[in-house]
């Protein structure tokens, strides 16, 4: 069996069709210009699998947004995908392709693909934390997925870790705002851990800021659930200095918690939403 595992977030939508054995073909990614609103991304969307409708059984789709997957429902998105909120994608999808279609919130694929195959394999209780555009999560506890009773466990981004919500302090946006409000430069994630960038005393300066706001989320949650696993995601996390720079905070603690936390990297990276959302199109298949 084959799927058409696609995974839209604020920044870029990246998609592959995965086998039976999480084996992946034709993986891609392109800008999603979520700003421009659900309309123009359906657009894109659609494109995608015009072209690969031949090749696969079933289409999965991993998304930015509180997800009701049962009904493949879209029931609350922020202003990063304008005008998305409520819209019906697994129906929308399957009408139009006469396929199979899933939808599920993109860090729970990510957290489906790491707890079965990835860093969170064999552990029966971690976080997954991924931090992008915004900053999303998942809770697996007992082997088992947490989505609380209105679906959103996990979105942590929202909590307030200072003076503002987690997101504002310490997602990738943030850095980017934060390097330009010291330096007056626009940097992208990528272009602030250049050489030639990351070298300046400045811009060092607010990513390690930077990074002290993310480490205090981490805190707080640890505080919440004390499980002995955070499996990290998006882009920007696999800078090792950011893994690094946490993780000698936390094991310097006098708290022993703390001091036990291991930090992983998520094990698929940036195709983590891909996998899972395949994984989960073919557990509903064969139910």
């Amino acid at each position: 069996m084959t799927i058409l595992a696609i995974d839209i977030g604020g920044t870029a939508i990246k998609y592959s069709l995965v086998d039976d054995n999480n084996n992946i073909s034709s993986f891609s990614e392109i800008p999603s210009e979520a700003k421009l609103g659900a309309s123009a991304l359906l657009e894109k969307v659609y494109k995608i699998i015009e072209a690969h409708i031949s090749d696969c059984d079933a289409i999965s789709i991993s998304t930015a947004g509180r997800v009701d997957s049962e009904n493949g429902r879209i029931i609350f998105a922020n202003e990063n995908i304008p005008e998305y909120t409520g819209t019906e994608l697994a129906k929308l999808i399957t009408e139009r392709f006469s396929k199979p279609a899933f939808v599920e919130n993109d860090v729970y694929c990510a957290a489906t693909a790491e707890a079965n195959y990835g860093s969170g394999k064999n552990v029966k209780n971690f976080v997954c934390l991924t931090v992008g555009t915004g900053i999303g999560g998942a809770i697996v506890l007992n082997g088992k997925l947490y989505k609380g009773d209105r679906l959103c466990g996990g979105d942590f981004g929202e909590m307030i870790t200072g003076e503002d919500k987690f997101e504002n302090l310490a997602s990738a946006t943030a850095l980017v705002k934060r390097v330009k409000s010291s330096t007056g430069r626009t940097l992208t994630g990528r272009e602030i851990f250049d050489d030639d960038n990351f070298s300046d005393p400045t811009i060092k300066a607010a990513v390690d800021s930077w990074i002290d706001e993310l480490t205090k989320g981490i805190k707080t949650l640890m505080f919440i659930f004390d499980v002995p696993l955070f499996v990290v995601g998006g882009g920007i996390m696999s800078e090792k200095y950011i893994i690094d720079r946490i993780s000698n905070d936390l094991h310097n603690s006098e708290r022993e918690n703390f001091k036990a936390l291991e930090i992983k990297h998520a094990f698929f990276k940036n195709q983590a939403g891909v996998i899972g959302a395949a994984h989960i199109a073919r557990e509903k298949l064969k139910n």
